[in-house]
């Protein structure tokens, strides 16, 4: 980066955002971005990545359009933006039909510096026609481990982008994530067909969290714990893998003097939201939720981040631990473990992972309804799984639907007024022989699921330094011990000196009651 450049992107760095100086790791990203390259950033949780695409879409010309999959991330990042007096503006499916024209009004006028887009928005032909006839002089993709089947939250609409960079003309592309291993990181370059892309990793080490694990014997135990943990730092985020558990831990906490608030998919949107709004402004302490709560979430000064159950992944628990002390001070982020728990993570890998046979019984079923319903029915997923027997998983019948809408079998659509979606089989008489169903794909990705859960669960039994390993499984091998980590902390404890005579009776009879 040239002086010149160099001196516009101070400029704006100053004007807009207040700040005297990049941290270490914007400043690469920054430069390799504004002499051309294609980037791809590996920037821990907290380290500013949207900086890295916002600050060079205001030192030259076109269009940055910003891909991310959360609604309320994109709302978020455009409101600070245009309360910047910079012009942005975000297409995803929360808009009505006539805010969606305004925005589109407004990109074609090229009244826009910043588009944040969804990723299902480049499988719509009218809004690639759109984009295709503009500047685009950045594709920054968000949260890019997304796009990869070994990540933690893969989502098949990330795919797309490869092939939407393509119809674009190939710009200048940044792929940005806060976790991905090397499987991930290949895989990213692969589907964006990144040109020698510049790659910057900030590390991933973060030195002002604590990591722990406690294991509890049941729920009490953990319970007791969380207490103990509130009492101590106060504000936090605490997951639970069910919407059961959140309500659980909810109903239990809520009444112990700090603000507590419950997150889950399974409220509704307002009720979401308002969660989501007091816990960021303060007037809640503390937030109980699945992980649909955290990507993008903006408070700097959460103290802890408890794990109720072993989460799926080391991926997954990282990125959500690491919402602790953004603000750079301590924070604890603590795994509540029990053994019995991992039953609730294979229950997920089940769900995720139909077998072939639950596809084939799937599509015969829906096929023999069609016929008798003029190709068409109405059956909620639960209904579905119980027509194909008492065992069946209906989250894994959900995702066999998705195998076969994506495989071109069957067709899902809204009923007006209605709740339940409608299921059309395009050729009831096709065999399921004959549909475009990738077997080894689906074994791979249910193998790849498999290693995720065994490398959390070695981590839940591991006696070595906690950040220290997360950082070995992520291809840092030559991080040390962190030296404040509870095995750490064990380590370096004193040796306790042996009780003797009258301090040992003591105990004795403390213990024994008396």
């Amino acid at each position: 980066m040239d002086e010149r450049v160099s001196a516009v992107v101070q400029e704006a760095l100053e004007r807009f955002f207040g700040f005297s100086a990049l941290r270490p790791g914007q400043d690469a990203v920054v430069e390799a971005v504004m002499d051309g390259r294609d980037v791809m950033a590996i920037m821990p949780t907290g380290g500013g990545k949207s900086l890295c695409y916002q600050l060079p879409a205001l030192c030259r010309e076109g269009l940055t359009v910003v891909v991310s999959p959360l609604i309320a991330l994109m709302k978020d990042q455009v409101d600070a933006l245009t309360a910047r007096g910079i012009p942005a503006a975000a297409v995803n499916s929360s808009l009505s039909s006539d805010e969606y024209r305004s925005v589109m009004a407004d990109l074609r006028s090229g009244a826009l510096r910043l588009i944040y887009v969804a990723p299902e928005r480049f499988a719509q032909e009218g809004f690639m026609a759109t984009l295709s006839r503009l500047q685009v002089s950045l594709l920054a993709v968000d949260e890019a481990h997304c796009l990869s089947q070994w990540g933690h939250d893969f989502r098949p609409d990330y795919l797309r982008l490869g092939l939407a960079r393509e119809r674009l003309g190939f710009p200048q592309t940044m792929a940005l994530t806060a976790t991905a291993t090397a499987a991930v990181r290949e895989d990213i370059l692969r589907t964006l067909q990144l040109r020698d892309p510049a790659v910057v990793i900030s590390g991933f080490g973060r030195d002002n969290l604590d990591f722990s694990i406690t294991h509890c014997e049941n729920h009490r135990a953990k319970y007791d714990r969380i207490r103990a943990v509130m009492r101590r730092w106060r504000q936090g985020i605490i997951y639970c893998s069910t919407r059961k558990n959140v309500m659980k831990v909810y109903d239990e906490i809520r009444g112990d003097g700090l603000r507590v608030v419950a997150y889950h998919a399974g409220m509704s949107d307002a009720e979401r939201e308002f969660s989501q709004n007091a816990f960021i402004s303060g007037e809640a302490d503390v937030v109980v939720a699945t992980n649909a709560f955290g990507m993008g979430i903006d408070r700097a000064d959460v103290r802890f981040v408890l794990h109720f159950e072993i989460p799926g992944s080391v991926e997954a628990y990282y990125q959500e631990a690491g919402r602790a002390g953004r603000d750079g001070e301590p924070a604890v982020c603590e795994l509540l473990f029990n053994h019995v728990d991992l039953k609730t993570q294979e229950f997920f890998f089940e769900g995720s992972n139909p077998p072939l046979q639950l596809l084939r019984a799937l599509y015969a079923m829906l096929c023999a309804e069609c016929s008798r319903e003029a190709h068409e029915l109405t059956m909620t997923v639960d209904e579905m799984a119980e027509s194909l027997g008492r065992e069946v998983n209906p989250m894994a019948v959900s995702t066999a639907l998705s195998l076969l809408i994506h495989a071109g079998a069957i067709e899902r659509f809204d009923l007006p007024g209605r709740s339940v979606r409608g299921t059309r089989v395009k050729d009831p008489e096709r065999p399921f022989a004959a549909l475009n169903i990738d077997r080894e794909s689906l074994e791979e990705k249910a193998r790849r699921d498999h290693l995720k859960i065994e490398a959390i669960t070695r981590y839940a039994y591991s006696t070595n330094c906690r950040q220290q390993w997360i950082l070995d499984y992520f291809g840092e091998a030559d991080a040390g011990p962190c030296g404040h980590c509870d095995v750490c902390r064990a380590e370096d404890a004193p040796e306790a000196e042996p009780l003797e005579g009258d301090d040992l009776l003591t105990v004795r009879k403390a213990l024994a009651g008396g």
